[in-house]
């Protein structure tokens, strides 16, 4: 009963920001699909901040894509106190959870391996250790919000004696200490696939362990370097950002020089430190999609390799018979590869279909001046939310949901990817 009752302030934020928004009205576009599934995604985004039907915790890696629209459907209040709760959690190292969750006191210890703090009774947090993205996710979401919503003064909101704005030094300052390798000049994480979150020598995969196998990928790297320039446009010391615009000069050249293959014209989908995780199989012919995404917002890429990365996307679609650059990766890695079972050949990670990395290609596409290849790229997203009536975590190949049934992330990113449409028609 808690947990329902968690949900009032969500529901009574919505229904007064719906009133607010009365004057200004939400968007709505003039294609009717469009405007369908701007209607469900502002539905499902009022309900609250967790990542979905199947995830009980606010993640920071989600937030950060739909925390823009749910300004929009919620009090800003409300979405203020859901993102400064995450610094309420923050280690003293800097680093940043995963999510965290209301809680009874008799909550049970699960395969996130959940922890509690003895300062913030009645809620439960976690942190999936072989990810790199967590601190980069949540400078991104702050960024986000003020942009939304003027309030810069959540920077200056003090958490256990910190001001935000410091505590977001911190969290970048936590990755340069513990996840930056000095010989080549880059962020790593445990080997997964893509911008994953399960390594392949375990039978769940979500914590950094003697089995793990350390690399450097695109993923984290191109997080970080938006995370840089976001803090970069929010951050008033001068002493923090000169050492961060040396760090993103650093970051920006060292991906391109040992992370991009210009041979094959793509992203090499791991540079490992001592071994490999995947003995046997030359990883050079994967096709991460996510990743090279990422880079492109990040601005990795030239408009022609974005064109060429395009193409060669796809080209993966049509020899995977997926329907559409969704596709996290091609091709997938064998049966077996990953202890999980949920890390089956073309499942979940491993080459599913999801739409919330394959959609943010879409204002990538409008800023370049690709806007036919844009439409043409949103269309297979916007049917299949409209043939299945909701948002779903990510489908198969032959376009059968899977996973959570109202997956936020999904939602959010097709509002960015319709707007940037209709704002160029």
């Amino acid at each position: 009963m808690k947990r329902y009752l968690a949900w009032i302030p969500f529901i009574l934020g919505s229904i007064w920001s719906q009133g607010q928004d009365a004057g200004r009205g939400l968007p709505h576009s003039s294609n009717s699909d469009y405007a369908r599934v701007q209607e469900m995604a502002f539905g499902v985004l009022a309900s609250g901040f967790n990542a979905g039907e199947g995830y009980s915790q606010v993640w920071a890696r989600d937030l950060n894509t739909f925390i823009k629209f749910s300004c929009r459907v919620l009090a800003h209040e409300v979405v203020r106190d859901a993102l400064l709760k995450f610094f309420y959690f923050q280690g003293s190292d800097g680093n940043m959870i995963d999510g965290y969750e209301e809680a009874d006191p008799d909550y049970e210890v699960d395969n996130y391996h959940v922890y509690a703090r003895y300062d913030m009774p009645g809620y439960v947090f976690h942190k999936n250790t072989v990810e790199t993205d967590q601190e980069t996710s949540l400078v991104q979401a702050v960024y986000k919000y003020i942009q939304e919503t003027g309030d810069s003064g959540i920077l200056t909101e003090e958490v256990n004696g910190m001001p935000v704005i410091a505590r977001m030094n911190l969290m970048l300052d936590f990755l340069m200490k513990h996840r930056f390798n000095a010989e080549y000049g880059l962020i790593w994480g445990a080997t997964t696939a893509d911008w994953g979150d399960v390594q392949p020598g375990h039978p769940w995969g979500v914590k950094l362990d003697d089995q793990s196998v350390v690399s450097m990928d695109v993923y984290d790297n191109a997080m970080m370097l938006i995370a840089i320039e976001n803090f970069l446009e929010l951050s008033p010391d001068t002493a923090w950002n000169a050492r961060w615009e040396k760090v993103y000069r650093e970051i920006r050249l060292n991906t391109r020089k040992y992370l991009w293959d210009e041979s094959l014209r793509k992203f090499i989908p791991h540079l490992y430190l001592d071994c490999k995780a995947f003995e046997g199989l030359d990883e050079r012919r994967i096709y991460y999609h996510g990743g090279t995404i990422v880079a492109m917002e990040a601005g990795l890429l030239t408009r022609e390799e974005i064109i060429l990365s395009l193409r060669k996307m796809r080209e993966n679609v049509e020899a995977a018979g997926a329907q559409s650059i969704g596709l996290t990766l091609y091709p997938a890695y064998p049966d077996g590869t990953f202890e999980n079972q949920g890390m089956g050949s073309y499942q979940y990670q491993n080459g599913g279909d999801w739409t919330w990395f394959g959609a943010r290609i879409i204002p990538v596409l409008v800023s370049n001046g690709l806007l036919d290849d844009a439409v043409k790229e949103l269309k297979p997203f916007v049917e299949r939310v409209l043939k299945n009536d909701g948002f779903f975590e990510w489908y198969t190949l032959d376009g059968a949901p899977r996973g959570s049934g109202v997956f936020k992330g999904s939602a959010g990113v097709l509002l960015e990817a319709i707007s940037a449409v209709d704002s160029a028609l």
